[in-house]
């Protein structure tokens, strides 16, 4: 398993960075191919519990999210999520009851769930916006390798056996360490960053990053599956792969903007 995920990290994280690196429309189509494939995913889990998650309305919801992101690079604006919620009601208007609102409520929110991804590109557009994203990168691979590796030779303490019992409270708190020593890390090759603020964003995103694996768990969970998909060997889908990012992603974009370069 272990070298499995250490394959896909090798051939996933380059082409990840080369797209932060080139931004613009490179990172702009990543970003729309995984939320593509996200919301493919999200359809699968909440199939599971007979759940409709239209792929057409939710990608064009997505659609309306990463244009927004482009347009007015100011997060989730109130007007995007407004059509989005209008379009997911027609909708059930429309085609009742072939979608109820039960289907048309986990659209929505499967939407704005997967649509986190678009903090990814929103990212670049801040000063910086390069640093950030290689700082949002390294702090979350940092967090996620660093807590699954203790865990899996240290971890004695289940933090939530309930949602994910091979999480530990050793493997979290280390997480969380190693997500400091990237961000000092970047520091170390950014030297006009901040240490204080940029050493709290690194322990934020640390935790951050676990709320957003543990968030994942609980759809996973309730569906009764281990992987939300196939597609990364090691990892399974990409919601198993950023479901971390999804929370820390829009972390740093609103910690940077509101404390750092406010």
């Amino acid at each position: 398993m272990f070298w499995q995920r250490l394959l896909s990290a090798l051939i996933g994280i380059p082409l990840l960075i080369a797209a932060v690196w080139y931004g613009g429309v490179p990172l702009i189509a990543v970003t729309a191919a995984l939320m593509l494939l996200g919301i493919r995913e999200i359809n699968r889990i909440f199939s599971q519990i007979q759940l409709q998650v239209p792929i057409a309305l939710a990608l064009a919801g997505c659609l309306i999210l990463l244009v927004a992101a482009y347009q007015y690079k100011q997060g989730y604006p109130g007007a995007g999520v407004v059509a989005i919620l209008v379009l997911n009601l027609l909708t059930m208007v429309l085609f009742y009851p072939r979608f109820s609102p039960q289907d048309i409520a986990v659209t929505f929110l499967s939407t704005l769930y997967v649509g986190l991804i678009s903090y990814l590109f929103l990212l670049s557009t801040l000063d910086n916006g390069r640093v950030w994203l290689i700082l949002l990168l390294v702090c979350t691979w940092a967090n996620d390798t660093v807590a699954y590796l203790v865990g899996c030779k240290w971890g004695r303490h289940r933090m939530a056996p309930t949602l994910s019992p091979g999480k530990t409270v050793e493997g979290a708190v280390c997480g969380v360490l190693g997500s400091i020593l990237a961000a000092l890390l970047v520091i170390f090759f950014s030297s006009h960053l901040p240490l204080l603020p940029v050493l709290l964003l690194g322990a934020l995103v640390g935790i951050a990053g676990q709320v957003g694996d543990l968030v994942e768990s609980a759809l996973k969970r309730q569906a009764g599956i281990k992987d939300a998909g196939r597609l990364i060997p090691g990892h399974g889908g990409i919601l198993d792969r950023f479901d971390s990012m999804l929370f820390t992603a829009p972390l740093v974009y609103h910690f940077v903007g509101l404390i750092i370069i406010s």
